[in-house]
């Protein structure tokens, strides 16, 4: 999956700054770079009608977690803890490193 593209990965915590979930936070479980969006662990409940199946056969009204838009989440940064947009920055060897804008910490190797 190209994640660069949306610049974030799975793993990473975010922060939602818009929409009916604002304020949570929670670990991004899956990526759609092409849709840009983002399934946060914890956040954006929907229910949906499942017919009995073998896997499930008792079938019902079952909860799951829905998609967010990437420009209504924020990554965090792990040193200041704030919502941060990224920038990429080359290291001494050559690298792409994601970078905090507001403290300048370097958040992982691409």
């Amino acid at each position: 999956m190209a994640q660069g593209k949306v610049g974030l990965k799975k793993g990473d915590n975010v922060l939602v700054i818009s929409g009916e979930d604002k304020g949570k936070s929670g670990k991004i479980v899956d990526i759609f770079p092409k849709k840009s969006q983002v399934i946060v662990e914890g956040v954006r409940f929907i229910k949906k009608h499942m017919k009995p199946t073998q896997k499930s056969p008792q079938g019902g009204i079952v909860t799951q977690e829905s998609v967010i838009n990437v420009s209504n989440v924020r990554l965090l940064c792990n040193k200041c803890n704030k919502p941060t947009t990224i920038r990429r920055e080359r290291t001494k060897e050559g690298k792409s490193v994601r970078v905090c804008k507001k403290c300048g910490e370097i958040i992982d190797r691409v």
